[in-house]
């Protein structure tokens, strides 16, 4: 066995050590850690933009045994900064698989670490909240806490930019299916197929694109899709956002997204200590009193303080009270903090592109009435 000795620092000091696999580079790797509790769709996992310059570490322990597949991607590359795991398998049995875990990483260039107290981690976070580590062969705690704060600022950064399309592109089925738009702040393959699956052609905007480009390509609906990073750092789109939300087309906001359609109307979003991230999270809907268990992978939640009128609470996190849906009281708009599109996680609110596609005939509809 040629594995390396390898440390997770965390911010406040604390050492986790293991041994490499996958890419082996002596360079430091700086992200914010954070930690998922699905005990399946570690691929899945690591191709989700929202995990952008996020060091994640798996709850579950053995990780791995099914290999990877090319059907299990969710973007273009992985998209984590680094991997912490407690075992990993690299004999992997499926008969999908193309290679294994550590081969995959590997070939994205990124950093792993196996043999580590995960759980250790996961209490410690649970405890102070998420926290900046740092990926490192040294154990000089003194100069690696220099180098986590002077190198990285996750709160800071605009990660949409590192992971949204950079041109807009379309995909066309059929001429008489319905048209969405869909304004990538890192959006899922898995969204895109659901979508695909309910009759409807796409074209994908780049974040930044204006409401006009939007607009101009006349959609049926519009989606406003998931994404990385604090909603904060994107108040250049909340314009053009507003202008989406006034033009009366409907819309439908996942996680991201839905943090973003409040802020264009005024609502605040704030930090969660430790985030939203697995497949068992319990949300209900307040106008069936059904709850269902949910995806989720966020770190922002919309306050419910100052709520703009216009909007109305429909889903709530059963775990800690959050916002975890909303509608519009006039205009056909509405938006969720889970993740419809599961992958991994439960299907349970696929159902969610179904209603999507319902508003839409409706919207169609009264429209053809008037």
């Amino acid at each position: 066995m040629n594995n390396k000795i390898k440390n997770l620092i965390l911010e406040d000091g604390s050492i986790f050590s293991g041994y490499t696999f996958g890419f082996n580079s002596e360079k430091e790797i700086v992200g914010e850690v954070v930690f998922n509790t699905s005990m399946t769709g570690y691929q899945e996992m690591l191709t989700d933009p929202s995990y952008r310059g996020q060091i994640l570490v798996p709850t579950y322990p053995m990780i791995g045994n099914y290999g990877i597949s090319n059907s299990d991607i969710e973007s273009s590359e992985i998209q984590v900064k680094g991997f912490v795991v407690r075992q990993y398998s690299d004999r992997p049995s499926h008969n999908n698989s193309v290679m294994n875990i550590s081969e995959y990483l590997y070939h994205n260039k990124i950093v792993g670490i196996f043999g580590v107290d995960t759980r250790a981690i996961v209490r410690k976070i649970r405890k102070t909240g998420v926290m900046t580590g740092i990926i490192t062969s040294t154990s000089e705690i003194k100069k690696v806490l220099t180098n986590i704060k002077n190198k990285f600022s996750y709160d800071e950064q605009n990660l949409v930019a590192e992971v949204s399309t950079t041109n807009a592109y379309e995909e066309i089925k059929q001429k008489s299916y319905k048209k969405i738009a869909i304004i990538d702040f890192g959006v899922k393959h898995n969204i895109l197929r659901l979508l695909q699956k309910r009759s409807c052609n796409l074209i994908v905007f780049p974040y930044d694109s204006s409401s006009k480009d939007i607009l101009s390509s006349s959609p049926d609906g519009i989606v406003l899709s998931p994404g990385p990073g604090d909603p904060n750092n994107l108040q250049n789109v909340l314009k053009d956002i507003k202008e989406i939300i006034n033009s009366g087309i409907p819309i439908l906001g996942i996680c991201l997204g839905h943090q973003l359609i409040a802020k264009a109307l005024g609502a605040k979003t704030f930090k969660l200590p430790f985030g939203h991230r697995g497949g068992n999270q319990p949300v209900k809907d307040l106008k069936n009193n059904r709850v269902y268990v949910t995806a989720q992978n966020h770190g922002y939640a919309v306050e419910k303080d100052n709520f703009p009128e216009e909007l109305e609470i429909t889903h709530i996190n059963l775990n800690d009270d959050t916002v975890s849906g909303l509608k519009h009281k006039a205009k056909p708009i509405f938006s969720i903090q889970y993740h419809s599109e599961a992958s991994p996680g439960p299907k349970d609110s696929e159902y969610i592109f179904d209603e999507f596609i319902k508003l839409i005939e409706n919207n169609q509809g009264s429209n053809n009435d008037k």
